[in-house]
């Protein structure tokens, strides 16, 4: 079982975590959803859509203008308590690395903080224990925020990611997150190359049979466009294919621009797996 927020999930309840991206330098959108009420008519399209969790991010992850903690709380804060207003049910995660961000928004009402880069700010874990909130836990392979990989390397991928978040999930657990409210993120680009994120995917029943829920953020990543030589705004069909991987391999919270498409997606695989039956049932009845 998964708790987050009011929100319980079981165990192949399949969750979509939607990305509103409150920056005017996204890779994907490039700052569409920066002002409030674009971002707000995204949240209101997400739910809509099916999903469960909305994901709110002040910085984007890649290089570019520094943005401050004290801007990054600016854009993320005041929304979040807009979100939680507006929509009292919904799952509000921020994505973020600082401490001090993570609990102006846990003030505003966030009920997940996702850590993307993987435990640098040591006090992020305190926060979410002290306001009851989740926690993700992802690889990143060590790289500073914001930084690109630069010739990494690993004896063997998946090992280190099993490393770095089963001790960083068990840290927090440890300074009283709930063990619940905790996934676990192999960090697909972050601090990796394509032929690793590849891998991380292939093996990625690994990190499920660890029995922690599994949290993949694919959508239109570069190792989805590297694989097929697409550029961002042709990576769809990708994504939805390494969706469905994820899916079968057992990932339960999928981080995604497009909703609905990934929705189908993912029902289609629960059914399949016999998680769901079909919506309609009539063919060789009649």
């Amino acid at each position: 079982m998964l708790r987050l927020g009011n929100r319980e999930f079981t165990v192949h309840e399949p969750v979509i975590m939607a990305i509103v991206n409150r920056t005017p330098d996204s890779f994907y959108d490039q700052g569409a959803t920066f002002t409030d009420e674009p971002a707000l008519a995204r949240v209101e399209q997400a739910v809509a859509e099916g999903a469960a969790i909305i994901d709110i991010g002040g910085v984007k992850a890649g290089p570019g203008e520094e943005v401050s903690a004290e801007e990054e709380a600016r854009r993320t804060v005041g929304f979040v308590a807009e979100v939680r207003k507006r929509f009292p049910d919904v799952v509000i995660s921020v994505d973020t690395w600082r401490h001090d961000v993570g609990e102006a928004v846990c003030e505003a009402g966030a009920d997940l903080l996702n850590d993307a880069w993987g435990g640098v700010d040591p006090k992020l874990a305190e926060v979410a224990a002290r306001y009851g909130a989740g926690l993700v836990c992802t690889h990143a392979g060590g790289v500073e925020p914001r930084t690109r990989p630069h010739r990494v390397a690993y004896e063997d991928v998946l090992a280190d990611i099993l490393r770095v978040t089963l001790g960083l999930a068990e840290r927090a657990v440890e300074l009283g997150v709930r063990r619940d409210a905790i996934m676990i993120d192999p960090g697909h680009d972050f601090g990796k190359n394509t032929r690793h994120s590849l891998e991380a995917t292939r093996r990625l029943g690994e990190m499920t049979d660890t029995g922690w829920p599994v949290l993949v953020s694919l959508s239109n990543k570069d190792f989805v466009g590297e694989t097929l030589d697409r550029p961002v705004k042709e990576r769809l069909i990708g994504t939805l294919a390494t969706t469905a991987v994820s899916a079968w391999l057992g990932a339960q919270v999928y981080r995604v621009h497009e909703v609905a498409e990934t929705r189908q997606v993912l029902d289609m695989v629960a059914s399949i797996a016999g998680h769901r039956p079909p919506a309609v049932a009539r063919r060789g009845l009649a």
